[in-house]
């Protein structure tokens, strides 16, 4: 068969090719326009039927204020271009943030970590999003624009509320991903991510866990945690991090935050997994975890 015949047409009848955040948000304006920068996730949605374009394909990648790495007041801004390679070689992150670098280095290949972008991980609104997590432990929130009333209208909302079910969002429509921003972690914070999958990085994980707080001897304090993979969306566990929030990390207390854990997430059984070997891979994550500080 000519491979003419066999490529599927692509269902657009414009493209645009945005260099301006004016000229994207208003390509994007009527709600008809799939924005695309990376398209790692996006083309294979397409292929398998899941997601359709919109009439319009705008192409941001050429956005320049969609970019970057940055610290202004106390405050880290990725933009929603930045790649998982950027993130995963960023000077200012691996000082400030190292658990972002090191969910990076278990994204994908190094040819998909150096396509794939923060915005388009959070637009994908995959349960299993690997990013998604440590951003959820660092109180992150998305920052997004629109064309409305002629004019850019912005605004941030926390990314714990961003996420709808599968593949959905609550961003409004022809809203765009600018970046994803979060406070620059208190000196002696740390956080740590865990993701399970047939290969390490490569596949999209059965179960991913990230911690993060500050640790003060065997105690932690301003916990969070957010698993992958476990629920209809990323989420946070605020119940498991009030378990062990500044209590002695002692067998006892691990106990109680890994029957916590067990009740607060809700995984399924498919291809990938059981719903009970996700709920086993995520309490030994946690357990793993909490152990490391336990006999530090």
């Amino acid at each position: 068969m000519p491979l003419a015949q066999e490529l599927k047409p692509l269902e657009i009848d414009a493209y645009v090719d945005a260099v301006s955040l004016d000229a994207a948000v208003r390509a994007l304006a009527d709600g008809a326009g799939t924005p695309v920068a990376g398209g790692t996730d996006l083309w294979i949605q397409k292929d398998l039927g899941k997601r359709a374009y919109g009439r319009r394909l705008v192409n941001i990648r050429r956005v320049a204020a969609l970019g970057g790495i940055a610290e202004e007041g106390g405050r880290i801004r990725i933009g929603a271009l930045a790649t998982m390679t950027e993130i995963l070689e960023s000077p200012l992150l691996l000082r400030a943030a190292p658990v972002l670098p090191a969910t990076a280095d278990r994204f994908a290949s190094v040819q998909i970590r150096n396509a794939a972008t923060v915005g388009g991980n959070i637009a994908n609104a995959s349960p299993a999003a690997d990013m998604v997590l440590p951003l959820l432990c660092l109180d992150a929130e998305v920052e997004l624009a629109r064309w409305h009333e002629n004019r850019i209208d912005r605004r941030r909302l926390p990314l714990a509320a961003f996420f709808a079910g599968p593949g959905k969002t609550r961003a409004l429509p022809g809203e765009l991903i600018t970046a994803v921003s979060f406070d620059r972690p208190a000196a002696g914070s740390f956080g740590a991510f865990q993701k399970s999958g047939p290969r390490p990085a490569l596949e999209i994980a059965r179960v991913a866990l990230c911690i993060a707080g500050r640790r003060e001897g065997r105690r932690l304090t301003s916990v969070r945690i957010a698993a992958g993979a476990v629920a209809p969306t990323p989420i946070r566990c605020p119940r498991t991090e009030a378990e062990i929030e500044g209590v002695a990390l002692d067998d006892a207390a691990i106990a109680r935050a890994l029957e916590s854990l067990g009740r607060e997430i809700a995984p399924i059984d498919d291809v990938r997994g059981s719903a009970w070997y996700r709920r086993h891979l995520a309490a030994a994550f946690l357990e793993e975890e909490l152990g490391r500080v336990a006999r530090s």
